[in-house]
């Protein structure tokens, strides 16, 4: 085969991405697809998804915290958060709690096996966490994860 045809062949399976290479929505959507590959083969044997572990991460820091104010952090649709969480009281890991104060909110509390599973995984998550990606030096990492903070709007003075 002549080197014409190997880059013939080559060209096919290149794609040109034109205008999406500066988009924002595309780089931050392809960037979290090759997040959430780096988890799935970090943790993946343990049967966690990156949503749910954060969400039970943010369960265990914040101790009833409302089921609608849950959602409104993780920017997840109402629907989907009762999904979710219905999907962790069938599991044993979370237990919703209505208070006497106010009928119509849910609190969410972990329950002691939601606690458990978090222990045993936590070292885990946070080596995961704590892997510099390859193509990445610290301080581009440190940079990256201040603007997607500033970005969404969680930059404070603490993050700084």
């Amino acid at each position: 085969m002549s080197d014409i045809a190997v880059k013939d062949a080559a060209a096919e399976d290149e794609v040109d991405l034109h205008v999406l290479q500066d988009s924002l929505g595309f780089l931050t959507r392809i960037a979290q697809v090759h997040t959430y590959d780096l988890f799935f083969q970090d943790l993946g044997a343990q049967g966690l998804r990156p949503g749910e572990f954060s969400t039970l991460l943010l369960l265990e820091r914040n101790p009833r915290i409302r089921q609608g104010v849950l959602a409104q952090a993780l920017r997840i649709k109402p629907a989907h958060m009762t999904k979710l969480i219905r999907a962790f009281e069938d599991r044993g890991l979370v237990e919703r709690i209505i208070p006497d104060h106010d009928r119509r909110s849910v609190e969410l509390l972990l329950t002691e096996r939601g606690k458990a599973l978090i222990a045993e995984n936590r070292s885990a998550f946070l080596e995961h966490e704590s892997r510099m990606p390859p193509s990445l030096r610290q301080s581009e990492v440190r940079t990256l994860k201040h603007l997607l903070r500033k970005y969404v709007g969680m930059e404070s003075e603490e993050n700084r």
